[in-house]
């Protein structure tokens, strides 16, 4: 099994192109990754606070543009 301290020299010592490769592939997993929560956290109900607090900001016309 591979260590984290194995997978940092390896990193350590990719070509500049693999490693720019390696933090795109980082990146996007980490936003399919965030997406996914955000998705089952909606489905659960755990963000209606959110949409119930949007609602009373504009009927109290309390919302700003940006």
């Amino acid at each position: 099994m591979t260590t984290l301290r194995q997978l940092e020299t390896v990193i350590a010592s990719l070509p500049e192109e693999e490693y720019r490769q390696l933090r795109q592939w980082f990146l996007e997993t980490d936003w399919r990754r965030w997406d996914s929560q955000i998705e089952g956290d909606s489905r659960a109900g755990n963000l209606n606070f959110l949409v119930r607090e949007a609602q009373e900001a504009k009927r109290e016309k309390r919302l700003r543009d940006l």
